[in-house]
C-alpha cells in the first residue's frame, strides 16, 4: 500500500464523505482499446497515428476536445458528425473488449461497505459507459451514479481538465467539494479535481507521476490498495 497516499489521507483536515471515480483507466481497463480506435480513425482522417501516440497526446481528453486538435493538424475543421462517428466506433469496440481494472470491483465494494457516498465522473459519454459497465456486469451497481462531461458540454461547460463533471457529481449527492476524494489516472483528470477543490489520488500504473504531482494529486500504485487507504481515514 502506498505509504505516501495513506499519510496524505490521514492528514486531511476535512471529513471524507464521498469518493468520485474516473471511469477509464480507474474502473474500466479501456485505454488500450480507445487508443487503438482513435489512432485508426485519425489515420483515416489524415493524421497518421499509432495507439501509443494517441495515448501520449490525448489521454484524459474528451473526444470533443480532440476534434479541434485534429482539425488544426489536417487543416480543416471537423464537425459533430466526426465526433459522433468516432464515439460509435469506440462503443462498438468497448462492447466486445472492455474489462475491469484489477482491484476495481474490490474498491467499489469497499466504498459501498464503508457507507461512503460515491459517483463516477468521466469524459466518456453515457452510452460509452453503459456498454463498458454492461460488459463487466456492473450495470445494476452503477445505475444512476454516472456523470458524463458531455452533459456539461451541452449546457456550455467543458470536459476535463475543466472541473464541471466532478462538480456535477458532488452536487448530485449534495456534498461539499472539499469533502470529496477523486480517484483519477490522467493529468487532465487530476487537474479537473484540483480546479473543483477536491483532493485527488492518482493511479500510476506506468510512466512518470510528475504531471500529477504538479497539480496536487498524490500517486498510488494499484486499485487493490484503495480499500486499505480509505479505511485509514474512515475506519
Amino acid at each position: 500500500m502506498s505509504e505516501e497516499a495513506a499519510a496524505f489521507l490521514r492528514a486531511r483536515r476535512r471529513p471524507l464523505e464521498m469518493v468520485i471515480f474516473d471511469c477509464d483507466g480507474v474502473l474500466i481497463d479501456s485505454e488500450a482499446v480507445s487508443n487503438r480506435v482513435v489512432a485508426e480513425v485519425l489515420t483515416e482522417t489524415g493524421w497518421p497515428m499509432t495507439p501509443a501516440e494517441s495515448e501520449h497526446r490525448f489521454i484524459g481528453l474528451s473526444y470533443s476536445a480532440i476534434a479541434p486538435l485534429v482539425g488544426a493538424k489536417i487543416g480543416r475543421p471537423l464537425g459533430r458528425d466526426w465526433v459522433d462517428a468516432l464515439v460509435t466506433r469506440v462503443i462498438a469496440a468497448m462492447a466486445d473488449e472492455a474489462v475491469a481494472m484489477p482491484g476495481a470491483w474490490e474498491a467499489l465494494d469497499a466504498v459501498r461497505g464503508m457507507a461512503l457516498r460515491w459517483r463516477i465522473a468521466s469524459n466518456s459519454s453515457h452510452a460509452e459507459m453503459a456498454v463498458k459497465f454492461a460488459r463487466v456486469g456492473w450495470s445494476g451497481i452503477v445505475a444512476g451514479r454516472t456523470h458524463s462531461a458531455l452533459d456539461a458540454i451541452l449546457r456550455g461547460g467543458a470536459g476535463k481538465p475543466a472541473p464541471d463533471v466532478f462538480l456535477d457529481a458532488a452536487a448530485a449527492e449534495s456534498v461539499d467539494p472539499a469533502h470529496c476524494l477523486v480517484i483519477e489516472d490522467s493529468v487532465a483528470g487530476a487537474t479537473a479535481a484540483q480546479r473543483a477543490g477536491m483532493d485527488c489520488l492518482a493511479l500510476i500504473r506506468h510512466g512518470d507521476d510528475a504531471g500529477h504531482r504538479a497539480v496536487g494529486a498524490v500517486p498510488f500504485g494499484s486499485m487493490h490498495d484503495l480499500p486499505g487507504l480509505l479505511r485509514a481515514v474512515v475506519g
